[in-house]
Protein backbone atom coordinates (compact mmCIF):
# COMPACT_ATOMS: atom_id res chain seq x y z
CA UNK A 1 0.00 0.00 0.00
CA UNK A 2 1.51 3.51 -1.00
CA UNK A 3 1.83 6.15 1.56
CA UNK A 4 0.52 9.41 1.01
CA UNK A 5 2.68 12.39 1.74
CA UNK A 6 0.52 15.43 2.85
CA UNK A 7 1.23 18.78 0.95
CA UNK A 8 2.61 21.16 3.47
CA UNK A 9 0.18 23.41 4.49
CA UNK A 10 1.77 27.78 4.90
CA UNK A 11 -0.55 29.54 7.99
CA UNK A 12 -0.58 33.12 6.21
CA UNK A 13 -1.39 35.34 9.18
CA UNK A 14 -0.37 38.29 7.11
CA UNK A 15 -1.87 38.48 3.96
CA UNK A 16 -5.54 40.86 3.26
CA UNK A 17 -8.85 39.45 3.00
CA UNK A 18 -10.20 38.33 -0.24
CA UNK A 19 -11.86 41.42 -2.36
CA UNK A 20 -14.86 39.94 -2.24
CA UNK A 21 -15.05 40.08 1.40
CA UNK A 22 -13.42 43.60 1.61
CA UNK A 23 -16.68 44.69 -0.85
CA UNK A 24 -19.09 42.61 1.36
CA UNK A 25 -17.86 44.56 4.50
CA UNK A 26 -18.06 48.37 3.04
CA UNK A 27 -21.55 47.10 1.66
CA UNK A 28 -22.70 45.72 5.23
CA UNK A 29 -21.30 49.34 6.99
CA UNK A 30 -22.92 51.40 4.20
CA UNK A 31 -26.14 49.74 4.60
CA UNK A 32 -26.17 50.23 8.67
CA UNK A 33 -25.21 53.61 8.32
CA UNK A 34 -28.16 54.61 5.60
CA UNK A 35 -30.63 52.45 8.48
CA UNK A 36 -29.33 54.91 11.42
CA UNK A 37 -29.62 57.72 9.14
CA UNK A 38 -33.45 56.48 8.30
CA UNK A 39 -34.15 55.61 12.04
CA UNK A 40 -32.42 59.96 12.74
CA UNK A 41 -35.10 61.27 9.88
CA UNK A 42 -38.08 59.27 11.52
CA UNK A 43 -37.12 60.54 14.77
CA UNK A 44 -36.34 63.81 13.93
CA UNK A 45 -40.29 63.41 12.31
CA UNK A 46 -41.49 62.29 15.56
CA UNK A 47 -39.73 64.31 18.14
CA UNK A 48 -39.94 67.86 15.85
CA UNK A 49 -43.04 69.08 18.08
CA UNK A 50 -41.93 67.15 21.60
CA UNK A 51 -38.36 67.56 21.52
CA UNK A 52 -37.27 70.22 19.67
CA UNK A 53 -33.39 70.59 20.49
CA UNK A 54 -33.13 66.71 20.51
CA UNK A 55 -34.91 67.05 16.67
CA UNK A 56 -32.26 69.27 15.87
CA UNK A 57 -29.26 66.90 16.99
CA UNK A 58 -31.24 64.19 14.74
CA UNK A 59 -31.95 66.34 11.54
CA UNK A 60 -28.02 66.88 11.42
CA UNK A 61 -27.33 63.10 12.17
CA UNK A 62 -29.77 62.32 9.58
CA UNK A 63 -28.48 65.14 7.16
CA UNK A 64 -24.52 64.45 7.72
CA UNK A 65 -24.39 60.73 7.96
CA UNK A 66 -24.67 59.71 4.27
CA UNK A 67 -21.32 61.52 3.13
CA UNK A 68 -19.69 59.56 6.33
CA UNK A 69 -21.27 56.77 4.84
CA UNK A 70 -19.86 57.33 1.12
CA UNK A 71 -16.36 58.13 2.35
CA UNK A 72 -16.61 55.02 4.63
CA UNK A 73 -17.52 52.88 1.88
CA UNK A 74 -14.83 54.10 -0.76
CA UNK A 75 -11.99 54.29 1.54
CA UNK A 76 -10.49 51.18 -0.48
CA UNK A 77 -9.10 48.09 0.95
CA UNK A 78 -7.11 47.93 4.23
CA UNK A 79 -3.93 48.55 4.52
CA UNK A 80 -1.39 45.67 4.41
CA UNK A 81 -0.57 43.99 7.71
CA UNK A 82 2.69 45.24 9.97
CA UNK A 83 3.66 41.95 9.78
CA UNK A 84 7.30 41.31 9.04
CA UNK A 85 7.98 40.31 5.28
CA UNK A 86 8.23 36.48 4.71
CA UNK A 87 10.99 36.89 2.66
CA UNK A 88 14.44 36.60 5.03
CA UNK A 89 18.01 37.60 2.78
CA UNK A 90 20.49 35.19 2.55
CA UNK A 91 23.94 36.79 3.88
CA UNK A 92 26.91 36.87 1.52
CA UNK A 93 29.88 35.02 2.78
CA UNK A 94 32.88 35.67 1.12
CA UNK A 95 34.69 32.61 -0.50
CA UNK A 96 36.99 30.99 1.38
CA UNK A 97 40.74 31.18 -0.02
CA UNK A 98 43.39 28.51 0.43
CA UNK A 99 44.71 30.27 3.83
CA UNK A 100 41.23 29.81 5.33
CA UNK A 101 40.95 26.23 3.91
CA UNK A 102 40.77 23.91 6.89
CA UNK A 103 43.74 22.03 7.93
CA UNK A 104 43.96 18.14 7.43
CA UNK A 105 43.48 16.09 10.58
CA UNK A 106 47.48 14.92 10.75
CA UNK A 107 47.76 16.39 14.64
CA UNK A 108 49.37 19.57 13.80
CA UNK A 109 47.60 22.76 13.88
CA UNK A 110 47.71 25.85 10.97
CA UNK A 111 49.92 28.32 10.94
CA UNK A 112 52.97 26.59 12.94
CA UNK A 113 50.88 26.78 16.23
CA UNK A 114 50.75 23.93 18.97
CA UNK A 115 47.80 21.71 18.58
CA UNK A 116 47.37 22.02 22.10
CA UNK A 117 43.65 23.60 22.61
CA UNK A 118 43.87 23.60 26.91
Amino acid sequence: MRKRREAEVFQITGARQSLEDDVRGRQRRYVISMLIRTASVLLTVLLWNVERPLAVVTLVVGALLPYVAVVVANAGRENPSSMPSAFVPTHQRPALTASDAVPEADGRAPDGASGDRS
